[in-house]
This record gives structure tokens, C-alpha cells and sequence, in this order.
């Protein structure tokens, strides 16, 4: 990095916390730069700036990594829960770095979550303009028919939020309940239940099956499995890949061999290749 930056990009860029979370940070005293405690995000750093974090050195960013995680139902999607109940962060595996999540899923909700070490690739994943459709397979209680799903797709009005339109499919009807697959572009809190609740459906079990180009297959709940860098560049392009940090190497080229100018010196012969049959 040879660039000034914001303090708080900063601290996300390497996986310390989201912007918001490290102005908090910094708001409550507990970074310093240069061995001065700051309070204000309103600063920006360089390279060669000392800076700490409750009084430990910041480390240097490593390059952007994205894992899968399988998210079990019954844990919360943030660092810290206020009213102690256990988080997704609790239970990652002890060798993994300090990452962020990409989104969240509710407490009962399960399936894939996406984690990263790097604020500018989670804040690129979760923009609306990125337009990356997320499914979702969903059981509801009763037996609706496939009508019933019409206004999903076309998109509905909720206490005066607009709702996109939903991709809605009805898959098999299982005693009781049925499952449906849905997919869908914006992020909205609880945007499938309250929709389901709209058209009188209440939503039994929600498992993200699939983010984009990245499906949860079959990893198991509680499973983590990193991205691998070439697919990270095929999927998200190079200046994604390494927002921030680092920057791919472009291949060397091949100087073009000049072709020889003026007449061919007497008797030598014309190049020639292999015939082709006829």
C-alpha cells in the first residue's frame, strides 16, 4: 500500500472489524497512532504510521481470502451478543484469522455464510449493485398452491416497504408443510419470513443454499472451507480479488519479431513448412 487512507479503512482492511465497528473502537480511546491515543475517525494514515489497537500492533494485511461457512440454526451473526447468547464467531475453528461476515443470517436461520479477512471485499459482496442472486430453500407450514407464490414474483408492498420481485418455486409438498425455493437480489432484515407472512405462509426452516457463483453443497453444519485465489479472481475479477493490497502480476509480453525488410540475398532459399495433403 502506498496510498493515504482513513483510519478506519484501515483497521477493516485487515479484518480488525467493519468501518462502523472500528469508529466505535476508535471513539472509545482504543487505538493509537504513532503513540498517540485518537477519538476521532477523521484521520488519515499512511504506510509508515505506527498504529495499535488496545496496545497491540496492527498487523499487516494479509491478501483477501473468502471462506464458506455452513451456519448451524441457534447462533447470531455478530462479534459480541448483548444478551449472551452464542455467535457463529464462537465456534469457527481456532485457526482461522479474525474475519468478517459477508451478511448475516437470523438466529434460526442455517445454510451459507460467507466470511472474509478484508472490509473492501465484504462491503463489494454485500452492495445491491452487485446483483448476485441468493437462494434460499424454504419450508412453510400448510399447502399452498403455485398462485398463492404469484405476488412474490412480482413484488409486494409491506407496511410500506417495497419488496423486489422473488424468484418462487413451489418443490413438493411433505405432509404438513411444503418446500419452496426462492431466490433473491436485496438483503433485507428477515426479508423471507416477513414476505411469507404477507400471503399468510409461516416460514418453519430457511437454509441458504447458494450466494452468487458460491453454493453450500455439501459441507456440513459447523464446516468451514476456504475459496481458492484463482477462483476468487475468475468469479469476483482480478481488482476485486485484491482490493486494497495487493495487485496481480500482469504476464511478461513477448516482444514481436520484426520481419525481415527488402530483397531476399541471392540464393537463399524461401523458408518452408510442411505441405498440406490435399
Amino acid at each position: 500500500m502506498s496510498e493515504m487512507e482513513r483510519i478506519a479503512k484501515r483497521l477493516s482492511r485487515v479484518g480488525i472489524a467493519s468501518r462502523r465497528e472500528a469508529e466505535r473502537m476508535i471513539e472509545a480511546k482504543r487505538v493509537s497512532v504513532n503513540g498517540k491515543i485518537i477519538d476521532s475517525p477523521a484521520l488519515n494514515v499512511g504506510p509508515d504510521d505506527k498504529i495499535t489497537v488496545d496496545g497491540k500492533a496492527l498487523a499487516e494485511a494479509d491478501r483477501p481470502r473468502l471462506w464458506l461457512y455452513h451456519k448451524p440454526a441457534g447462533l447470531v451473526t455478530t462479534a459480541k451478543d448483548e444478551k449472551g447468547r452464542e455467535t457463529v464467531f464462537d465456534k469457527l475453528p481456532a485457526d482461522l484469522p479474525r474475519v468478517m461476515s459477508v451478511g448475516r443470517l437470523d438466529l434460526t436461520s442455517e445454510g451459507l455464510l460467507l466470511l472474509t479477512n478484508d472490509g473492501g471485499l465484504k462491503r463489494k459482496l454485500e452492495l445491491p449493485a452487485t446483483g448476485w442472486l441468493r437462494k434460499y430453500r424454504v419450508r412453510v407450514k400448510g399447502k399452498p398452491l403455485d398462485a398463492d407464490l404469484v405476488p412474490l414474483r412480482k413484488g409486494i408492498v409491506i407496511e410500506g416497504e417495497r419488496f423486489q420481485a422473488m424468484e418462487a418455486t413451489l418443490d413438493r409438498q411433505q405432509g404438513a408443510n411444503a418446500w419452496l425455493t426462492v431466490g433473491l437480489r436485496e438483503g433485507k432484515n428477515r426479508e423471507i419470513r416477513r414476505a411469507m407472512a404477507e400471503i399468510g405462509l409461516e416460514v418453519n426452516r430457511l437454509i441458504r443454499v447458494s450466494y452468487g457463483p458460491f453454493r453450500l453443497g455439501t459441507l456440513k453444519p459447523g464446516e468451514v472451507e476456504e475459496i481458492k485465489p484463482r477462483v476468487l479472481r475468475d468469479q469476483l475479477g482480478i481488482e476485486a480479488a485484491v482490493e486494497g493490497h495487493a495487485v496481480a502480476k500482469e504476464k511478461p509480453k513477448r516482444p514481436l519479431r520484426k520481419k525481415p525488410s527488402g530483397p531476399r540475398p541471392e540464393g537463399q532459399a524461401r523458408p518452408t513448412g510442411p505441405r498440406r495433403p490435399r
